[in-house]
């Protein structure tokens, strides 16, 4: 039991460090251009727990799978108040209209003639006395509306009114920072253990193969074919798969002390050279300059695997049997999580870079598609209607929980059959 409790808390810190870098990407921008950002929630549902700081609400809900960042001007703003409508109010030293009351009564009330809560900033009505009366809006005023509070956002507070270079780094960042996290966790793991040399190990031997009968052992490091000592363990491969019945020299290294074995290649079913070993690069202790260089080689390799497998799936060469939703996903890195922490860490490390990447497809409700609008914006020179977009992304996200239905049912009858 305690086990499982242990093997559950590294699933659910896996995925909640992966989302929660992706929404630091969106929030650290954001702040940057300031935008005013309302909340930074980890997970989904209802609350367990939320803080404020400074104007944001930090929280915590239920479910951990899953995370966002709220920012003023994504979702309409309170700004329509009716004519005639009684609103409370209450003021600071300066006089300004530090606190709006949508549904209380309060000492001070004003019968609302003309309000702006975006860019003028001041709210015009009659008092209680029957006196036309005009007050200034504090920027940083607050909304009651049935128990809840709002900060008000003027409208350079809001993510419609930045630069488009701003926005585009808003929501670029999410997987930007992806990306980056991929390459911070493989660089932590080359610092702990090593970066793979040209040099490869023997690390289990297939019974009865002809490693077995050669007398070679696991921890073997495999240096040469016939006399020749390679620079690449790809080219050792090769010289074993191109000798299939052809009695070879192993030259390797056990203990410290080079020895050669005399091993012949039993062929496969496709007349390619086995000797029925596994095999593993060498790892040695790595510099940090060393460490960096591999995390960029690995994770640009995982890029384009990534990609790759993205282009097969949107030409229909991968079928929705081939893709895993959230139950294949997690029941996937269930099993890496069994296999211990740095094999967990690898993969969250390329699960962190595939959501990445599939936030940039311009697909609506991504922030790929979010991207192409605003592309489209600054080629066109003015931003494409709000309603038009939103009716785009609500289309797209409906596609998307159709896509992640069907696939999560094909995950659950995989699990059962």
């Amino acid at each position: 039991m305690k086990l499982n409790l242990i093997l559950i808390s590294e699933i659910v810190l896996a995925f909640v460090a992966i989302m929660f870098v992706h929404e630091l990407g969106h929030f650290i921008f954001a702040k940057k251009a300031g935008i005013l950002v309302r909340e930074f929630s980890l997970g989904l549902g209802p609350k367990l727990f939320t803080i404020k700081k400074g104007e944001t609400y930090y929280s915590l809900r239920i479910l951990p799978f899953g995370a966002y960042v709220k920012m003023a001007g994504e979702d309409p703003e309170i700004n329509d108040f009716n004519p005639g409508q009684k609103v409370g109010v209450k003021t600071n030293s300066k006089g300004e209209v530090t606190d709006i009351y949508i549904d209380t009564t309060m000492e001070k009330e004003i019968k609302v003639d003309q309000i702006d809560l975006e860019r003028e900033l001041y709210i015009k009505g009659i008092d209680e006395k029957e006196n036309i009366v005009t007050y200034p809006i504090s920027s940083e005023a607050f909304l009651h509306h049935d128990g809840k509070k709002t900060q008000i956002a003027p409208w350079d507070r809001q993510f419609g009114s930045k630069s488009i270079i701003d926005r585009f780094m808003t929501i670029i960042a999410g997987p930007l920072f992806n990306i980056l996290f991929t390459l911070i966790v493989i660089f932590s793991i080359a610092m702990m253990v090593g970066v793979p040399t040209d040099q490869i190990m023997i690390t289990n031997i297939v019974e009865d193969s002809p490693a077995e009968l050669a007398g070679l052992q696991e921890g073997d490091i495999i240096l040469g074919v016939n006399d020749i000592i390679f620079d690449s363990s790809e080219d050792i491969v090769k010289m074993i798969q191109k000798s299939p019945g052809v009695e070879i020299n192993l030259l390797i290294e056990r203990d410290g002390k080079q020895l050669v074995k005399q091993i012949t290649p039993k062929a496969d079913e496709n007349g390619i050279g086995k000797i029925g070993v596994g095999l593993s690069p060498v790892q040695k202790k790595a510099t940090i300059i060393e460490a960096a260089s591999s995390a960029v080689k690995q994770t640009t390799g995982l890029a384009v695997v990534t990609i790759e497998s993205f282009r097969m799936l949107f030409t229909g060469n991968v079928g929705i049997d081939d893709i895993a939703g959230p139950v294949g996903i997690i029941e996937v890195t269930s099993a890496y999580a069994k296999k211990g922490l740095l094999t967990l860490m690898n993969w969250t490390a390329v699960l962190s870079l595939y959501i990445g990447i599939f936030n940039l497809i311009p697909i609506p409700a991504l922030d790929g598609s979010r991207l192409l609008f605003l592309s489209i914006e600054a080629l066109r020179g003015k931003p494409i209607d709000p309603q038009k977009e939103s009716m785009v992304h609500l289309i797209g996200f409906a596609f998307l929980m159709l896509i992640m239905i069907l696939v999560t049912i094909n995950d659950v009858s995989k699990l059962f059959s």
